[in-house]
């Protein structure tokens, strides 16, 4: 069920950006949610939607202490681009997806609390990575919405962003499900390109040799074509001269 939330009559108050905080607990929670961050935002470039991390979601109008800073979070039906923060009734959008890449140290706040108020909220999909396995032993864990209740995903599937997820290492990686196909995380994507200019470097250096050797064979072959010509037309030198002193060069055998 989606929660009613207050709304303030007085004059709107200061919504923050930041507190402060770090954006991680370490560095491999803030690699797995930078790289979360990148990958969704290159899927979804093009497209109504943005991709959030770490910022700010406002969730009652007049009461800016009432929010919270979803690791990542992905919304729909919303101008791209990013945002200081996100405030729901602006907006008029519920966030869709929220990723969280949770630690013992934030164990209770992620499975507890944060659940609660995503599921209050009607986010439709709520995702647990765990990138060192510290306290889930499946590294992942989804929630998806039914009937105003969170159940467990048990197929991996993320129906809103039509992606099939999996662990890879301390990392998400993402597959489309109509093609298959891995979102490449950044510096993967940074390789595919290199590869793909140097394929086509390659290519365009193979045309030039075929087009080179081709220009060699035009080439020997007008030479036989014009030393064919000389020759011919010293035949018909020979054949005049033997005219001019009275002989005939077709008799000549």
């Amino acid at each position: 069920m989606t929660a009613t939330l207050p709304v303030a009559s007085q004059t709107e108050p200061f919504y923050p950006s930041a507190d402060g905080e770090p954006v991680a607990e370490t560095y491999d929670h803030l690699y797995a949610l930078l790289t979360t961050l990148e990958v969704l935002k290159q899927y979804l470039a093009g497209r109504q939607a943005t991709v959030l991390a770490n910022q700010f979601l406002y969730y009652s109008q007049g009461f800016p202490k009432l929010r919270v800073a979803p690791d990542v979070m992905v919304i729909f039906d919303v101008s791209p681009g990013g945002r200081d923060n996100y405030k729901i009734w602006e907006e008029g959008q519920v966030p869709s997806v929220m990723f969280e890449m949770t630690s013992p140290g934030t164990k209770e706040q992620d499975e507890v609390f944060k659940k609660t108020l995503y599921e209050q909220l009607g986010v439709k999909e709520y995702w647990l990575f765990d990138p060192k396995g510290e306290w889930l032993q499946e590294q992942l864990r989804g929630y998806r919405l039914h009937r105003g209740t969170y159940e467990p995903i048990e197929d991996n599937r993320s129906e809103p962003l039509q992606l099939r997820l999996q662990v890879e290492g301390q990392l998400i990686g993402f597959y489309r499900e109509d093609t298959g196909e891995k979102l490449l995380l950044p510096e993967e994507l940074t390789r595919a390109l290199q590869q793909e200019v140097l394929a086509r470097q390659q290519a365009e250096e193979r045309a030039e040799q075929e087009r080179q050797r081709a220009e060699q064979e035009r080439q020997r072959a007008e030479q036989e074509r014009q030393r064919a010509e000389q020759a011919e037309a010293q035949v018909q030198q020979l054949k005049e001269r033997l005219r001019s002193l009275g002989v005939d060069p077709d008799a000549i055998k």
